[in-house]
């Protein structure tokens, strides 16, 4: 929960990603909020994907070489390891996003230690809090030892969960197999509930080019912020000021703050820094966040979604944190490898939820029904279709059981279902949530757009990096023990 320590968030003005004055203004904010490193030191960047391609959707190099120099220059012996850890998306072993963002190097040269938290040995931690969505969840064990935590975001929009700032960075603590569970309408409580996981002593969000519109493929927005602070609820209430949101209307920060992690109001929150908040403010004013609904992202194009509510048994009308969001992401990552994606991709009905209407596909066009939430009866092409509602998997009522799905079972399983489908009019893709990587790959292989996971700037380290991966899995670890039952 909250600590003792007033809240304080510092804004301060930084034109450029030059690492001696990211130094410099990492050691103030540390300074003006006496802080010091100890024992284990762990940075935790937002390295969801690295690359040219996606060059502002993760917290820059030389923003977390500055930050590791100011915890050098702050340590008066007590700090025994200075360490970055992170997990990366989009079904990409984390060593290479690591390379891609230039991590590999940094690490090397200043002799910190990395942790690849899909190489950890991962171990069960338990929730008590009321509200939450389950029991337990699993970790990796390197945070469990941690004593001084370093949340060191990118600033972000997001199309599942409106904004990403220090809460949200908290996604990347689990590997993919448990960090895809209740990744569907309950993804603010997820976001929220692993809060409890770790407090962070220590936040520096990279705001010198903010990402707008979208996380994995966002616009450049020159905020020249750095921002730091000592409570990740005021922080991130902070920088929803900034660009014109409410705070309490983004779900996972309203959660955190009625469980106790912070205030949002801004007279419980020391504000200072060489840019007042009404200055940073009207820097944020053109900044547009996330949450656009599938339908309207998809107008004017060949592709037509329908979204229907996620489930039965709660007050939702839309699953904004799962298969809807990873669609858009999709033909965003589609776009950024071939420019033409639009031009290549045939008339294509998507359908999410359970849907009820119409679905206006003409002779020839496929419609496809994603996710195991999806449900609809009517007619396609003449024939009678009746797409029901898939029960969830055990894996998704209990993490001992989640197993891996890798890029290439995923290739394989997409593959599989396009053969089988080849002379229908329509098909199932299944999962909750159907993960952005599917869904690119559905959309290239249906297109004949290039698939990035083939891209010839990556392709040999890529399977270099999955194989050290799987290596180090299969050699190092021994597997969490699974329930009885």
């Amino acid at each position: 929960m909250m600590t003792d320590a007033r809240p304080q968030v510092i804004i301060r003005n930084c034109d450029s990603y030059d690492v001696p004055v990211i130094r410099a203004i990492i050691r103030d904010g540390l300074q003006q909020m006496q802080l010091q490193p100890r024992g284990r030191t762990l940075l935790k960047p937002n390295l969801v994907s690295s690359g040219e391609l996606f060059e502002h959707a993760y917290t820059r190099a030389e923003f977390t070489e500055g930050v590791l120099l100011a915890l050098r220059d702050e340590n008066k012996g007590a700090m025994t390891e200075l360490a970055v850890g992170e997990r990366s998306g989009i079904t990409m072993p984390t060593r290479l996003i690591f390379k891609g963002a230039g991590y590999d190097k940094l690490v090397k040269r200043l002799g910190v230690k990395h942790y690849y938290f899909d190489e950890e040995q991962q171990v069960e931690f338990a929730l008590q809090h009321a509200g939450r969505l389950r029991d337990y969840i699993f970790i990796p064990d390197v945070l469990t030892k941690t004593d001084f935590f370093v949340d060191c975001p990118k600033f972000k929009a997001h199309p599942w969960t409106t904004v990403t700032f220090s809460m949200k960075n908290y996604i990347g603590l689990q590997d993919d197999r448990h960090r895809m569970i209740d990744h569907h309408h309950h993804l603010n409580r997820k976001v929220a509930d692993l809060q409890y996981v770790i407090q962070p002593q220590f936040i520096a969000i990279d705001a010198i080019t903010a990402g707008q519109s979208r996380m994995l493929t966002p616009q450049p927005y020159d905020l020249k912020l750095i921002i730091m602070g000592n409570n990740r609820v005021a922080f991130d209430a902070v920088c929803c000021q900034i660009i014109g949101i409410d705070p309490l209307s983004v779900e996972h920060i309203r959660l955190a703050y009625e469980r106790g992690f912070g205030p949002v109001e801004l007279p419980q929150i020391d504000i200072s820094g060489d840019v007042t908040l009404a200055q940073a403010a009207a820097r944020g004013r053109n900044f547009k966040s996330g949450l656009i609904r599938v339908e309207d992202y998809f107008r004017d194009t060949k592709i037509k979604a329908y979204a229907g509510v996620p489930t039965k048994d709660e007050a939702c009308d839309y699953c904004w944190g799962g298969c809807p969001g990873a669609l858009e992401e999709a033909i965003e990552i589609l776009r950024r490898f071939d420019q033409i994606t639009d031009a290549k991709m045939p008339p294509l009905h998507l359908v999410l939820g359970a849907y009820q209407g119409p679905i206006d596909a003409k002779p020839g066009e496929k419609v496809v029904f994603i996710g195991d939430c999806a449900e609809w009866q009517g007619i396609i092409g003449g024939e009678a279709v009746d797409i029901k509602r898939l029960p969830p998997k055990r894996a998704r009522l209990d993490p001992h059981y989640a197993a891996d799905a890798d890029i290439f079972g995923k290739m394989l399983m997409v593959s599989e279902k396009l053969l089988q489908t080849r002379s229908k009019k329509y098909l199932r893709l299944t999962g909750c949530p159907v993960g952005v990587a599917e869904q690119v790959l559905l959309l290239a292989y249906i297109s004949g757009a290039k698939n990035p996971y083939f891209d010839t700037r990556i392709e040999f380290d890529y399977v270099k990096s999955y194989l050290a991966f799987r290596a180090r899995n299969l050699f190092s670890f021994r597997p969490y023990q699974k329930r009885k039952g």
